[in-house]
């Protein structure tokens, strides 16, 4: 799934981003019933910074996801392709090194990250396989990548609550909470179309990332991939 498909080009996505800024990480904790919390603990956990560590942390938005790894003594990259939600980010974190860049093309050399990490927009990505490869690319022999994204729930009836969740709750609570709910909408759209946890897993896989697992949380609304990148 490519956002093409949802009729969105790149510059679309990232004004839809610059405009929700402001409010993205309050709107986030009351879209997902105050979970996102405990998604990005979990992130964390899996990510395991140390001192001295170098993390890329790809859409972090304001760095409300990179907070927890410098907080280790990790050096810690926040990287966006919304200059709004970087603006955001550093009137509020400036001692981070926010960083604009595209997915598919990253502005740092082979081989400098520890570890590579994305949490809730990679759906976000034009190019999901290219950005697989980039990560792999900028992340050291040894290094490893932790992927937090939505993903399918593992039981039935829950999957079928949680659809219409998505796409009939979703909209009027954004519109309550959002500065542009349409975001909001679209959001829902691409969470819909996105490849469930085998399918990213592969993906991973032909990018060239081997250890490949994922352990689900919340029932499958959230999946946490990860993966390393063969030592040379």
């Amino acid at each position: 799934m490519t956002r093409a498909s949802l009729d969105k080009q790149p510059h679309e996505v990232a004004s839809m981003f610059d405009d929700v800024a402001a409010n993205y990480d309050l709107t986030n904790d009351v879209l997902s019933l105050g979970q996102s919390r405990l998604w990005r603990k979990e992130v964390a956990r899996a990510v395991g910074a140390r001192p001295a560590q170098k993390v890329l942390d790809l859409a972090a938005g304001t760095a409300t996801s990179s907070l927890p790894f410098a907080a280790t003594g990790a050096y810690v990259v926040p990287c966006d392709f919304s200059l709004g939600m970087l603006r955001e980010g550093k009137r509020k974190h400036p001692h981070l090194p926010f960083t604009a860049g595209d997915g598919t093309k990253l502005p740092f050399k082979d081989g400098v990250f520890d570890t590579v990490t994305i949490s809730f927009g990679l759906r976000n990505v034009q190019d999901t396989e290219g950005a697989l490869r980039e990560l792999y690319r900028v992340t050291k022999p040894g290094g490893k990548v932790v992927i937090c994204e939505f993903s399918q729930p593992t039981w039935a009836p829950f999957r079928t609550v949680y659809t219409e969740y998505l796409m009939r709750a979703l909209p009027p609570v954004a519109r309550a909470v959002s500065s542009n709910p349409d975001a909001y909408v679209y959001l829902a759209e691409s969470i819909r179309e996105w490849p469930d946890q085998p399918a990213l897993a592969q993906l991973l896989q032909k990018a060239g990332w081997t250890s490949v697992a994922w352990r689900n949380l919340t029932g499958g609304i959230v999946a946490l991939h990860r993966g390393t990148k063969p030592a040379e």
